[in-house]
């Protein structure tokens, strides 16, 4: 009997282990002072922290001062406790358009006047829906956040914008008062323009139809626009990126095979900038600063 006992315990003991396997695993406690950025896991809905955060120095980023300044501007108000707009920034590719928004956090932060950190956490375009899970996370704690979501747009079919412009402005309760959202996107109204187009031809009422579509685009009370650089402000941020990482080159040369790398890519951008400067120190056998 005894050992008919044993064997039912440990068949006992191999199922619940099993069934312990299947169940999916607990969801991981969100700590929002472990750091001052975060990144939304939609599934299985936690915060996970950044401990070293993808950034530039914002005196790196050139050829965007306006924008730079009402950014910088509106994400100070934000962080100390005054009135701010959600912000759109949107325009050529490659002009530091997330960069700005991180070096503007950092900028912020490094302020001595905040009696909190401002928190800035990353939310996945894929992961749009789950906005109002997140919100209603954040809502009730201590803190500032900026949602920021880079490369924002939306296809053909995709309804998921909808949950956007809900969660922005549009919901019974409204945006938290402590939250802000900042998107960059190359297109002003997030979505393609055949797509809008079309809505104008084959809808029975198109001004409505256009209406819905680029209304999302008004839930962002800032729209920052950036534009393609000229060749000078091209070489002054592969200057700026020269002198800051301690980069000797004779001016003459740096001149030459940084136009020589912009015309191979056929492009000259902040981001094109950034990449000959990767090319130039490995080349000069120099590391580049963190």
């Amino acid at each position: 009997m005894t050992d008919s006992l044993d064997a039912l315990n440990k068949k006992l003991d191999r199922l619940i282990e099993a069934v312990s396997r299947l169940a999916p695993p607990p969801v991981p406690e969100t700590d929002l002072g472990v750091a001052d950025c975060f990144v939304w896991q939609a599934d299985p809905g936690y915060l996970e922290p950044v401990r070293k955060v993808n950034r530039v120095d914002i005196g790196l980023i050139r050829g965007v001062d306006r924008v730079r300044d009402i950014l910088l501007d509106n994400t100070e108000r934000f962080a100390s406790g005054f009135a701010a707009n959600n912000v759109l920034l949107w325009g050529a590719r490659g002009m530091g358009k997330s960069s700005l928004v991180k070096a503007v956090h950092a900028k912020v932060n490094a302020s001595d006047t905040l009696d909190r950190p401002l928190k800035l956490i990353e939310i996945h375009r894929e992961d749009i829906d789950t906005l109002p899970k997140l919100m209603g996370l954040l809502k009730a704690a201590p803190y500032r956040f900026i949602l920021f979501c880079d490369d924002l747009s939306f296809d053909h079919d995709d309804t998921s914008y909808k949950s956007l412009k809900a969660a922005l402005e549009g919901g019974v309760e409204g945006r938290p008062a402590n939250v802000i959202f900042y998107a960059t996107s190359n297109r002003r109204h997030l979505l393609p323009r055949d797509m809008i187009d079309n809505e104008r031809s084959t809808a029975i009422n198109p001004s409505e139809a256009v209406e819905e579509k680029v209304s999302l685009s008004d839930r962002f009370g800032l729209w920052l626009g950036f534009h393609k650089c000229s060749q000078d402000e091209y070489l002054d941020m592969i200057d700026g990126y020269v002198r800051y990482h301690g980069l000797t080159i004779d001016p003459d040369t740096l001149r030459a095979e940084a136009l020589e790398w912009a015309t191979t890519r056929g492009s000259r951008s902040g981001r094109v900038a950034w990449q000959f400067t990767q090319d130039l120190a490995g080349r000069l056998g120099k590391p580049l600063k963190d």
